[in-house]
């Protein structure tokens, strides 16, 4: 994988983008060192929380998009692109609800997506799917998205928030909803719901702490069974980001 751009968007909030963009990262970080590739750049443009930033191992850039007067300067995501198009390798860039439309918007506006791929770029949208209450919301996000450029999509079925099925019992990746824009899917990941007492307490260790699985590793703050089941966890995501179609 060489000079791939990955932008996690979806609308709503509290759903999941940073936790994507951190298993993102770090899957590609591990192929560019199995393949000599030049270093990942990740940044973040969340305004309001700055997580992904707070990573330490990953090196996030923070992209302040925000004015003084706490209006977003559409402007000024040239740093941005400028950043990404001035050199070699892979890229992540996670961001907010709040700045999701304004960069959206730009993107769409300076035909950013086009110059990206005139540059050599290959660039993937990775948008997320929430199950119970959230599911219509992000759905809907998931269709605007689609409609609104032409990129190939990755979704992300993030299982934390209940089954992603209707009321009926339908899943949503057996829905009208889907089908319609399934031509688009280049690959499907699933973040699925695990025992919370166990599984779920340790990723939420991991996450506080703003760590990556390979620092967990070494770390004397997590037991061996601790160890174990975030290794079980990323083994299973590392695959299902294996079978992409990237």
């Amino acid at each position: 994988m060489q000079n791939t751009v990955h932008f996690i968007l979806q609308g709503k909030g509290g759903i999941g983008k940073t936790l994507v963009s951190t298993i993102l990262a770090q899957w590609i970080a591990s192929k560019d060192v199995a393949e000599g590739a030049q270093p990942l750049r990740c940044y973040d443009t969340d305004q309001e929380n700055a997580t992904f930033s707070r990573y330490k191992a990953m090196a996030v850039k923070h992209v302040p998009v925000m004015t003084d007067s706490r209006n977003i300067d559409p402007k000024r995501f040239d740093a941005l692109m400028i950043d990404i198009l001035e050199q070699e390798g892979n890229c992540v860039i996670d961001n907010g609800a709040n700045t999701f439309s304004p960069l959206m918007g730009y993107l769409i506006e300076n035909d950013c997506f086009a110059l990206l791929e005139e540059s050599g770029r290959k660039v993937y949208i990775h948008t997320i799917v929430g199950g119970g209450d959230t599911l219509h919301d992000t759905a809907m996000g998931f269709v605007s998205t689609a409609k609104a450029t032409r990129v190939p999509l990755v979704l992300w079925e993030n299982e934390h928030f209940g089954l992603l099925q209707s009321a009926a019992g339908k899943q949503f990746t057996e829905s009208q909803t889907y089908a319609d824009n399934s031509s688009r899917v280049r690959g499907r990941v699933v973040l699925s719901a695990r025992n919370v007492d166990t599984f779920g307490a340790d990723i939420k260790k991991m996450n506080t702490a703003r760590l990556t699985a390979a620092e967990v590793r070494e770390s004397d703050k997590f037991n061996l069974m601790e160890k174990q089941r975030i290794k079980v966890v990323f083994r299973d995501l590392f695959e299902q980001l294996d079978k992409v179609e990237w």
